[in-house]
């Protein structure tokens, strides 16, 4: 149970990014530095006044603390705007080991197979064209055809593949890896746009997907990546059908049209019609400049058109779980941490 405390502990003061000091600060000086060093070492146990500070500190149950280890995250491959900090890095790590652990215990107690499968997995790519029909066969693998993808969250974890959206800063788009016995995770920011949400999602399908030559960069790999996502959301035959073969000018109403029927933004549509010489790339770096010198211009075509979407899989087996009396009030607290009043509150059974 030590062991158990020391690293959970250890694992809730990291997801909070605070230092020992920093956390001694939040308890109000009721527990020393040297105290929660011993704790975090598992040489010392916190008396009920001290573990209630601890919790509330942490913003974690007291149960949080003695629950046992059941996964393991690994391989995990980060998508983001600007470097971060390796605080942030482990931060993420541990809040992502936290939700897959409840998530665990949820689907054993169902007895779900939890095992993900598709002969599109190591999919080898040697060049951009080896990405059209990764999709074409993906789609029809999951008959999905080519319409528009209604909720790609939703999507994904019918796949088994689970989607966790945390609460993050710009800094943060997404991260993929497996856990366990390589079943494979994607890790959202819930604090952007829904299409940008949507792309960042199957982009980082794309890593999980694809096995890339040797002599493709970092650089390289996340441009594939991005062409990954943005044929998955529209293909290029019905975006050529709905656009053209050839264009010099294309309205902003066309392109808002097609935004709002397959949730995919401004910026991806004209870089897709770029890369498919649809318009020429003078056109696009025109488009590009307008976008960072007019303010009104940016702020049209940045807007946000689709449906959000969320990783609700988790907390509706939860209360699945509960409905059918699998599960305690309390357990069910614990599992979406949250109190027990409003787990009652929630279920409301009809």
């Amino acid at each position: 149970m030590k062991e158990v405390f020391a690293q959970r502990l250890r694992n809730a003061r990291i997801m909070k990014c605070l230092s020992m000091d920093e956390l001694c600060l939040k308890v109000e000086g009721i527990i020393t530095k040297q105290a929660i060093s011993k704790y975090e070492k598992g040489e010392m146990m916190p008396n009920s006044t001290n573990l209630i500070a601890l919790s509330k500190a942490l913003d974690v149950s007291i149960d949080y603390f003695f629950r046992p280890f059941t996964v393991s995250v690994e391989d995990i491959s980060f998508r983001k705007k600007t470097k971060l900090k390796e605080k942030k890095i482990s931060a993420i790590k541990e809040i992502v080991k936290d939700r897959i652990e409840r998530y665990n215990e949820i689907e054993n107690i169902f007895n779900f197979n939890t095992t993900f499968h598709s002969n599109y997995s190591n999919y080898k790519v040697s060049n951009e064209d080896d990405i059209f029909p990764l999709v074409k066969g993906l789609k029809k693998e999951w008959q999905i055809g080519e319409d528009e993808i209604a909720n790609v969250i939703e999507l994904l974890e019918e796949q088994k593949i689970k989607v966790v959206e945390i609460d993050h800063d710009i800094n943060f788009d997404g991260l993929s890896g497996f856990i366990e016995d390589k079943k494979p995770i994607i890790v959202i920011n819930k604090n952007f746009p829904p299409e940008r949400k949507r792309f960042t999602t199957l982009h980082e399908l794309g890593h999980i997907l694809l096995d890339f030559d040797e002599k493709f960069d970092k650089k390289e790999i996340e441009k594939l990546c991005n062409m990954f996502a943005n044929e998955m959301l529209i293909s290029s035959d019905i975006y050529r059908r709905l656009i053209g073969e050839s264009r010099k000018d294309i309205s902003l109403k066309e392109l808002r049209l097609i935004q709002i029927q397959f949730g995919i933004s401004i910026d991806a549509l004209m870089y897709k019609a770029k890369e498919l010489n649809i318009i020429s790339e003078n056109r696009y770096k025109h488009y590009c400049i307008q976008k960072n010198s007019d303010s009104t211009f940016k702020k049209d075509v940045t807007q946000s058109c689709a449906k959000e979407e969320f990783s609700n899989r988790f907390e509706r087996l939860t209360y699945r779980a509960l409905a059918s009396d699998l599960i305690s009030y309390s357990k069910a607290s614990v599992l979406l941490n949250t109190s027990i009043n409003v787990v009652r509150n929630e279920l409301s059974l009809v």
